[in-house]
């Protein structure tokens, strides 16, 4: 989730939902609640944290902050000197993850086919707006870091891809990469506090109207491959990519990585369903 984070255009929430923890992952952040705070002031800190299902909350979170701050610097050198390589495998892996989302609904009626179809032209109409020139102060850190996080967990929306919307994508990445803890600090107490609100939202709509929900989060991923499409020339893409744009090994290249990309996710979903073998005795 986090070396997904980082890049623009892809959704550490599409990992979370391939792997099949994105609903624990939900059902954790909002049981982070006043509630549950309560047990603290009792001091009881066993409790509390069960309650909350620390354990799961804290390596993911290790998870993430070691992902993004160790592929920080070797996604920014991709991004900039091997870019169709680094979308291409991102294309296929948003691909599979779109159809492995889209075998949720079991019945596609009038309401999730038109979700499927809103959550397309929403993505689509997202990766297409210019970013703005945006102030560097702390506040405008926390209020980007607040809005991209909501991004982040639905699969599909890059939360990075909100950053660069915002003008903040380069700003976060270099004081990721040059330890600003300042603006560090200040992104995640922005991230935390949307990220607490936002998901009490999403899991109330995934309780109350779940394959209509589950549509919405399939269209958000195929509008988002508009942004992650390999062959590009002067920012804009080539539809359909041809040997006059790009030498054969080029393309080649990144078909392979695109089928790659592919072939990981389905692999780690398939991964993700297979029940947990008995405990021996």
């Amino acid at each position: 989730m986090g070396a997904a984070d980082i890049v623009p255009g892809v959704s550490g929430g599409t990992i979370a939902f391939i792997s099949g923890i994105y609903e624990t992952l939900l059902n954790s952040i909002n049981a982070v609640n006043p509630t549950n705070f309560s047990l603290l002031l009792k001091r009881e800190f066993k409790a509390f944290w069960d309650a909350i299902n620390g354990n799961f909350l804290f390596f993911l979170a290790i998870g993430i902050l070691s992902s993004a701050l160790s592929l920080a610097r070797l996604l920014k050198h991709g991004l900039e000197y091997y870019p169709t390589c680094v979308w291409s495998f991102f294309f296929g892996l948003i691909l599979a993850s779109a159809l492995i989302v889209a075998r949720e609904v079991k019945q596609w009626r009038a309401g999730p086919v038109i979700a499927g179809l809103l959550g397309i032209i929403i993505a689509f109409s997202i990766t297409i707006l210019t970013p703005a020139a945006t102030p560097e102060a702390l506040w405008f850190v926390f209020l980007s870091g607040s809005i991209a996080i909501c991004a982040m967990i639905l699969p599909g929306i890059s939360g990075g891809f909100i950053l660069v919307l915002l003008g903040k994508y380069q700003f976060v990445l270099d004081a990721v990469t040059t330890l600003r803890i300042d603006v560090i600090l200040v992104l995640m107490a922005g991230a935390v506090c949307g990220l607490l609100s936002f998901s009490r939202l999403l899991s109330l709509l995934l309780e109350r109207y779940r394959e209509t929900t589950i549509a919405l989060l399939a269209g958000f991923m195929v509008g988002s491959l508009n942004k992650v499409w390999p062959w590009k020339a002067g920012g804009e893409n080539i539809l359909p990519p041809n040997l006059f744009e790009f030498s054969h090994d080029a393309m080649l290249t990144g078909l392979a990585l695109a089928v790659a990309g592919f072939v990981v996710t389905w692999a780690l979903e398939k991964k993700a369903e297979k029940p947990p073998l008995p405990p021996t005795r």
